[in-house]
């Protein structure tokens, strides 16, 4: 027998091989009536597998963010349904649900069109009118291939079971696939749904293998989520950065230069000198040193380091110098280890905090590269901190300080992962446990929320990562705090303590804006192109509305420029609308039109970025101040 407990602290008994659905029953009518799936002892099953494992026991309804999952999965198996009606043809790859929705691969001669969507969208609806129920079976190797068959993808999948695996099956209607589940009752159980777009997909991401049809889909248990998603997709759309980018006359990649290489131009490059000036004031305020470090480096380094044990797939090959291999560096750690152990150090010395903007390569397939988001070489902002173990917890917190005034300053909420041992990883997992203990410890007595990300840390520590959230609601990865026993250990490095001693230090790994590259990319997208006017490559343009005012509009380009403000006078013979139109699309914060009396006032008409045809006139000294205010407190809006 099975011993279940409840959310209440009650207990159920049940014979192994019991459904799910039975316990709910007994547990009441209603809530079997509302029941999407059930989990046992942290896993997710459905009311239709038998339990063979007993421990805590929850009913998951619509209302528990799990139970969407569930539907997701179960809307990619009525993908597949519709499409092997329209297309009997098709082979048959995975269909899990994601993070934003589910996708389905497909294997098929000629790829789909926007019109198929809109025939396997349109069956899908009829598959959920005929409410199938979604039947489980438990099948042997032997019946499992004879239902499979005529799809090699799955076969292919079978033979990877090693013996003894439980292979179940799901049917609805005419469709049957391999798979472990779980599922929602019936088809009908889908009703918020949208296809979105497909995409090519390597057979189990392999590039050497075929290329499949991948369908993306989302559903959601309301009308008004589903709605709300996909007006927040086409919000996207409006912002995504590699159009923006073009028109603000950003950045550019050249096939001639390689993919995934970013040619940064004037106007973006303002932006990305800013943030690094205003990022280097905040971190020498914070006690960092910079240093800078090679783009390449001896891959023995990376051998003591476990990169090219560990991170070696995404790692570029190594050139021959001498007969020595060297790599482009995939990141900054092993160089700012080599400052450490340059000289002897004493407990004095510790903490030791250096900082470098440093360029960094890594091997990105071509399929995954996306604008500045995915890159092959990017600068990122690594920080590393050496100390004692007892000045760890101290260390985090300055770090926690440190990214929240950061984050405050573009304007991003964000929240917190704590994100632990990998499956890959070097070290004991008695030291990671050690080091999750201690960023959690921090957290808590803090009274800072955060959630965990199971198995989502680095091979050398556990780490902390910010999620950025941006204006439209979606999460960035930001910032991250890494604390690592494993590094100090494999280069063997040594500080001299109070007893006179050696004693091994505790490395802090930690970036702000990460990559340069995807930070900017995704501040584009968070700003819409609007830039707060700090970081504007061009903060304000002077418009004389005739030639005779070109002198006056001069002087008072020439008084901003005094103020350190980049403005451009726009004395061309065209039209003031166009201008204007211009200026708007540049996105610029201020235009300050100039005419007779603004001239013989020693004044402007301000327009202000957002406020349409709306002008304000000001006097030059006060718009110059108000300027100045803005720009040293980096404030978010005009």
């Amino acid at each position: 027998m099975l011993t279940l407990t409840l959310p209440d602290g009650a207990t159920r008994e049940a014979p192994e091989g019991a459904l799910a659905r039975d316990i709910v029953a007994s547990i009441g009518p209603r809530l079997l009536r509302d029941a999407i799936a059930v989990q046992v002892d942290g896993e997710i099953i459905d009311l239709n597998t038998p339990l063979r494992k007993g421990g805590a026991f929850r009913v998951l309804t619509e209302k528990d963010p799990e139970s969407l999952a569930v539907l997701r999965h179960s809307g990619a198996h009525i993908l597949a349904t519709a499409v092997r009606r329209l297309r009997p043809d098709a082979k048959i790859g995975f269909g899990p649900a994601i993070e934003d929705g589910f996708y389905y691969d497909f294997e098929v001669a000629q790829p789909f069109t926007p019109e198929d969507l809109e025939k396997f969208e349109s069956e899908m609806k009829k598959v959920i009118a005929e409410k199938y129920p979604f039947v489980r079976e438990e099948v042997s190797q032997p019946e499992a291939r004879k239902r499979f068959s005529d799809d090699p993808l799955k076969l292919e999948r079978l033979g990877e079971f090693p013996e003894g695996e439980i292979i179940s099956t799901y049917t609805d209607g005419p469709f049957i696939d391999l798979c472990k589940g779980p599922h929602v009752p019936d088809t009908s159980y889908l009703k918020n749904f949208k296809l979105l777009h497909t995409a090519g997909a390597y057979w189990r991401g392999d590039e050497h293998r075929q290329m499949l049809q991948r369908i993306y889909a989302t559903a959601f248990w309301k009308k008004e989520d589903l709605d709300a998603y996909l007006h927040q997709l086409e919000e996207a759309k409006r912002r995504d950065h590699r159009v923006l980018a073009q028109q603000l006359d950003l950045y550019s990649t050249d096939a001639r230069v390689g993919p995934g290489l970013i040619l940064w131009h004037p106007r973006g490059s303002i932006i990305r000198n800013e943030i690094e000036e205003y990022e280097k004031a905040l971190i020498l305020r914070h006690g960092y040193d910079l240093v800078f470090t090679p783009h390449i480096m001896n891959e023995r380094l990376f051998q003591i380091s476990g990169h090219l044990e560990n991170f070696k797939e995404n790692m570029f090959g190594a050139m021959d110098v001498e007969g020595t291999g060297y790599r482009p560096k995939p990141m900054n750690c092993p160089g700012h280890i080599c400052i450490y152990q340059s000289h002897p150090r004493s407990y004095r010395d510790l903490p030791i905090r250096y900082a470098e903007f440093g360029a960094v390569y890594r091997y990105e397939r071509s399929g995954v590269l996306h604008g500045m988001m995915r890159v092959r070489g990017f600068t990122q902002d690594d920080a590393h901190i050496f100390c004692t173990a007892e000045q760890v917890p101290s260390e985090i917190v300055r770090l926690l300080d440190l990214c929240d005034e950061m984050l405050k300053t573009f304007g991003y909420p964000y929240t917190i992962e704590l994100a632990t041992r990998p499956d890959k990883a070097l070290g004991a997992p008695e030291v990671w446990k050690k080091a999750e203990k201690t960023l959690a410890d921090v957290l808590t007595e803090r009274g800072q929320a955060f959630t965990y990300d199971e198995g989502g840390g680095a091979f050398y520590g556990p780490k902390l990562d910010f999620k950025l959230i941006d204006a439209i609601g979606r999460k960035w990865q930001g910032p991250t705090v890494q604390l690592d026993f494993n590094l100090p250990e494999r280069f063997a490095l040594e500080y001299t303590g109070a007893d006179n001693t050696p004693h091994r230090p505790t490395m802090l790994h930690r970036v702000l804006v990460g990559s340069m590259e995807r930070f900017v990319g995704g501040l584009i997208e968070h700003y819409a192109g609007a830039f707060p006017l700090w970081l504007a490559p061009e903060q304000v343009r002077v418009i004389p509305i005739a030639d005779e005012l070109k002198a006056y509009a001069q002087t008072v380009v020439d008084r901003l420029k005094a103020r350190g403000v980049r403005v451009h006078l726009d004395d061309r013979s065209d039209t003031l609308n166009y201008k204007i139109r211009e200026g708007e699309m540049l996105k610029i914060p201020y235009m300050a039109v100039v005419g007779k009396r603004e001239a013989e006032a020693d004044s402007i008409a301000l327009r202000v970025r957002g406020a349409g045809k709306k002008q304000e006139v000001i006097t030059v000294a006060d718009f110059a101040a108000r300027l100045e205010d803005e720009l040293a407190t980096r404030a978010l809006k005009p």
